[in-house]
């Protein structure tokens, strides 16, 4: 028998990012990233203070959430950070006890549970705060059968059909940056109040050019569903990717969002001739990467021409490609993934990812 999972999660249940224009932003990620709008929140259904528009992509929900007024909270955050990631909101069976479950161990409460409702159903959520101004909203929906929560309305597919999307299955992993001296403090908290192990460690040595490093210890609930590698810089002879997030998001917070595809060439296609712009990798990498990883199912040349990186472990491989930041600041941008048994997160590929974000940098005078 296995161990019991002591803090049990159903899944991902949304992220929500504030964001300086929602409408905007949605159809971004509407044309760019196949996703369909299906719900709305605003001053039509009643609230006042902001919109927010709700995205989906198979398992994956996405909401958009802008300020309409200059003493809100969703205004406030974008203005100090930029576009960014507020919450990672997480499906549980009893959000009042996981709640108190992490409150308990020392989670810091910011929103105690509560049962919103309407012609639907009801929802029961409760939020906990965790690095920076990030947060977990625990959200039990099991008596709901409405659009996504009270409040919203249902946006009308204009042809009824949701859109086909761009071959992206569910979230991966969702990653943070903290400050330094300060990741060990946050595996730390993730043990104490929900029971997660740090399933991988990389170290300075590990994850590094020859301008920067960074340090990272990957975080995973009992069932291995839910998984927050965390980073913090590392002494290097420059500035790092991170502490250039860190300046520039004005503290910790999410750097990037792993989304899964079952089959990534078509995926990646269809994202760049969307508008999607990804990292390049010089095609000496490829000459190492055949070698090293062996036999996979995929095409070499596909690869190449996609800029699309290779990894395996003892498990299996993986294929994995970085897009460039999503916004103007430095800061949040998107992993597309697809694993064949592999359970890493593409260590074979650090330098020549860190290699390829340093060339951005160094484009905006950063590095």
């Amino acid at each position: 028998m296995g161990q019991t999972d002591e803090f049990p999660i159903d899944g991902w249940d949304h992220l929500e990012f504030y964001v300086g224009n929602a409408k905007q932003a949605a159809f971004y990620y509407e044309h760019a990233f196949g996703f369909t709008r299906t719900a709305y929140a605003g001053p039509e259904t009643g609230v006042r203070d902001r919109t927010s528009y709700v995205l989906e992509q198979d398992d994956i929900r996405f909401v958009l959430t802008t300020g309409l007024r200059p003493d809100s909270e969703p205004t406030r955050f974008p203005c100090a950070h930029g576009d960014g990631v507020k919450d990672v909101a997480l499906t549980v069976a009893d959000a009042g006890e996981a709640y108190r479950h992490t409150v308990e161990r020392g989670a810091r409460g910011v929103v105690d549970p509560h049962w919103i409702e309407d012609d639907w159903g009801r929802v029961q959520l409760a939020t906990i705060a965790t690095y920076g101004e990030n947060v977990h909203t625990f959200v039990t929906r099991t008596e709901y059968s409405g659009p996504f929560l009270p409040g919203y309305q249902e946006i009308p597919r204009t042809n009824g059909q949701p859109a086909t999307g761009v071959g992206l299955k569910t979230i991966d992993h969702v990653v943070g940056n903290v400050e330094l001296g300060r990741m060990n403090y946050w595996v730390e908290f993730y043990e104490r109040t929900m029971g997660f192990t740090n399933i991988i460690h990389f170290g300075d040595e590990q994850i590094h050019t020859e301008y920067s490093a960074l340090m990272s210890k990957v975080m995973a609930d009992g069932q291995g569903k839910i998984k927050f590698p965390i980073n913090e810089p590392a002494e290097g002879k420059r500035k790092s990717q991170i502490d250039e997030y860190l300046e520039y998001f004005g503290g910790p917070g999410v750097q990037h969002v792993a989304l899964l595809s079952d089959d990534i060439v078509h995926t990646v296609e269809t994202l760049q001739d969307q508008g999607v712009n990804f990292l390049s990798t010089p095609d000496a990498y490829y000459l190492d990467a055949e070698p090293r990883v062996g036999e996979i199912g995929e095409d070499w040349d596909d690869l190449k021409r996609l800029r699309i990186l290779v990894d395996r472990d003892e498990e299996g491989y993986l294929l994995q490609i970085f897009t460039k930041t999503a916004q103007d600041r430095p800061t949040l941008f998107f992993e597309v993934i697809e694993r064949h048994g592999a359970r890493g997160f593409g260590e074979g590929n650090f330098k020549a990812l860190f290699e390829a974000i340093e060339r951005e940098q160094a484009l905006r005078g950063n590095l």
